[in-house]
């Protein structure tokens, strides 16, 4: 699925990129290859699926949002793709989706997370999801985080 290359790449990466202005030109350079090389074998990799994204993990609590929740909504089916899609596009909504329930236990299919600086930021930011899903949320809750975890995607396993 990987040739040799592709997998030095993706181990090369899995780490994270440098923080300097061009960092794909410096990991080109790091893997001996030119940028537009590499970035044409990311392009590839993404299009056959073999990895998603690059993005950014950022530390919520050390750019000051102490408060984070997982906001929990039980959604009528019939209307839970169209407005978990405006949920998602808020700005302070870093991620939302739409997971099975667990009846009779857990009645919630909609999640989306959101960070604050404060509970009362949370809670507010909130309300406004809740006024969006107005009459189709059934029941809601918060699950607020007590501690960040260690944030990583696969990692493959160096050869050697």
């Amino acid at each position: 699925m990987i040739d040799a290359r592709d997998r030095e790449i993706i181990e090369a990466l899995q780490g994270g990129l440098p923080l300097v202005p061009a960092p794909y030109a410096q990991m080109a350079e790091i893997l001996g290859m030119d940028e537009d090389a590499l970035l044409y074998r990311l392009a590839e990799l993404k299009s056959r699926g073999v990895i998603r994204r690059i993005a950014a993990a950022p530390n919520h609590y050390k750019l000051g949002m102490t408060s984070n929740g997982m906001t929990v909504w039980d959604v009528d089916d019939d209307r839970i793709t169209k407005l978990g899609v405006r949920i998602g596009a808020l700005p302070f909504v870093t991620h939302c989706y739409e997971r099975p329930r667990a009846l009779p236990d857990w009645p919630y299919n909609l999640f989306a997370m959101v960070h604050g600086a404060d509970r009362d930021e949370v809670e507010a930011k909130r309300a406004e999801i809740a006024a969006i899903l107005g009459d189709a949320c059934r029941v809601k809750d918060i699950l607020y985080s007590t501690r960040i975890l260690k944030k990583t995607g696969l990692r493959l396993k160096a050869k050697g």
